[in-house]
């Protein structure tokens, strides 16, 4: 099948949220949050990359990923790169990027078991519209009051480094030795192709564009797929259609055509675009 409308888990977290929005239905007032939706059965490693809202109501971990050497040394399929589009924030919401000055991993390791590990990062303000890729090595936290796209690796490989005082698992050995030591340096976009194409995101380990309204033809070489996530307006490829808070795969030749009204997100492994 050249498209495919994907299915949608939704993944409770303690740092969730009830109210989603961006055409999710809200989680019950009396159950659990939510903190993810996923668009693909967690624990599947076949797909290159793996697509995800977040809905945050508290900080996520402080944190980190391997790269795909590091990945394979443990027997792990890849690494994890990852990039979020910021679609709501509250007007405090920061993203933890890098430390702020050089550390050591004696440091690093000190700092995350004391809890100073806070102020060794740098946190910076974030808004509706902003846009972050995270190189696997980049120690990182999710702040609080945020609704993102997530768009990754298709890993689950993450080492935490601190938990503001929780019970949960630390992985400061591996977390540590994986860790980059230097500020945070962000990614230039490579920019505007066309009116209705902008590139997010040229490599190394996939391609993000982000499209208007209207008429898409995609080539896709033999072999790769790549998905497409409409975060406003609705479309259809394929003779598949869809609308904001789904998600689409497509294959081949096809011809995506999106509502007056459509905001897309289009993703596919690679290191340079189509």
């Amino acid at each position: 099948m050249p498209a495919k409308l994907l299915h949608t888990h939704r993944v409770e977290k303690p740092w969730g949220r009830h109210d989603l929005g961006f055409g999710f239905e809200d989680a019950p007032a009396g159950g659990d949050p939510i903190g993810e939706i996923w668009f693909q059965e967690p624990g599947d490693t076949t797909p290159d990359l793996l697509i995800k809202y977040l809905f945050t109501g508290q900080k996520l971990s402080v944190q980190v990923h391997p790269n795909d050497e590091e990945a394979h040394a443990r027997g792990l399929p890849r690494g994890k790169d990852e990039c979020w589009t910021i679609l709501a924030a509250a007007d405090d919401s920061t993203i933890a990027l890098g430390p702020k000055a050089p550390i050591t991993q004696d440091k690093l390791r000190a700092d995350a078991q004391d809890g100073s590990i806070e102020e060794d990062l740098d946190w910076v303000p974030v808004k509706a519209g902003d846009f972050y890729y995270a190189p696997s090595g980049t120690i990182h936290a999710i702040g609080g009051g945020l609704t993102l796209i997530e768009v990754q690796q298709n890993s689950e490989t993450t080492y935490r480094l601190y938990d503001y005082g929780s019970d949960r698992e630390l992985h400061l050995k591996d977390g540590v030795a994986v860790s980059h030591l230097t500020p945070y340096q962000p990614i230039t976009s490579p920019g505007v192709v066309s009116d209705d194409r902008k590139i997010l995101v040229e490599g190394p380990k996939f391609v993000l564009e982000r499209w208007t309204a209207g008429t898409h033809a995609v080539a896709l070489p033999e072999g790769k797929t790549a998905w497409i996530v409409p975060i406003t307006g609705s479309g259809d490829v394929g003779g598949v259609a869809f609308k904001a808070g789904e998600c689409v795969t497509v294959t081949g030749s096809e011809t995506v055509t999106t509502s007056a009204d459509a905001d897309v997100l289009f993703a596919y492994p690679g290191v340079t675009r189509i």
